[in-house]
């Protein structure tokens, strides 16, 4: 639970097949703050209107608002929420621990993005082109993955932290990208921990690749 609640619910601006826009209402309902969501219609080009550049130049979901607060990029979404609602719980002040956490935080944003979520997105989106690269850069993630949650419960340790919030969403749906999470029993494990957090709330499934 937070340790403090926004004067009003945050608004999040999302698109529920987009595991960035999961991560940060996961981490939203983790936290147990108010928020309501705003669907937008990637494909009718809303997040390209003059509107939603102004709150977020680049054209992406997530955004939020919280009071006269607008942030976009979803890993920095959650270092803001962390830091303002959870000082300390959810991103260690201590320089080993926050490096730790911003180990897995860089590998969201490249080998998980560029690897089983770039997979991902070309089937569920179905997109012409090979996903080879990116299925056997999902994989080689997901063995060092495997490798460090043989020994711990969580990516960064002992206990969840943004870390695993950051790579849930993306690693949960790897096999609508042709990613399978038969060989690392470790990750499957990791995986139920995060579903069994109080508040979780699940990433919608789309019946695709190994998950058709």
């Amino acid at each position: 639970m937070s340790n403090t609640a926004p004067a009003q619910p945050i608004r999040l601006h999302r698109m529920h097949l987009s595991g960035h826009s999961h991560r940060v209402e996961l981490f939203l309902s983790l936290l147990g703050l108010p928020y309501d969501m705003v669907d937008v219609n990637l494909g009718q080009g809303e997040h390209k209107s003059p509107a939603f550049l102004r709150m977020n130049g680049f054209g992406q979901v997530p955004v939020i608002q919280d009071g006269d607060v607008t942030l976009a990029d979803s890993n920095a979404i959650l270092v803001y929420l962390a830091g303002r609602y959870a000082p300390g719980e959810w991103l260690p002040s201590d320089p080993l621990g926050a490096a730790r956490v911003q180990r897995w935080l860089s590998a969201a944003a490249g080998p998980l993005a560029f690897g089983a979520a770039a997979a991902r997105v070309m089937e569920v989106f179905k997109r012409e082109g090979d996903r080879t690269p990116f299925i056997e850069r999902g994989h080689q993630l997901l063995a060092v993955m495997e490798q460090e949650l043989a020994g711990q419960p969580f990516l960064a340790g002992e206990r969840a932290t943004l870390a695993d919030v950051a790579n849930y969403s993306y690693v949960a749906r790897a096999p609508e990208g042709g990613v399978s999470l038969q060989p690392y029993p470790a990750v499957r494990a990791w995986l139920e921990r995060i579903e069994a957090l109080p508040r979780f709330v699940p990433f919608a499934r789309t019946p695709v690749g190994l998950a058709a």
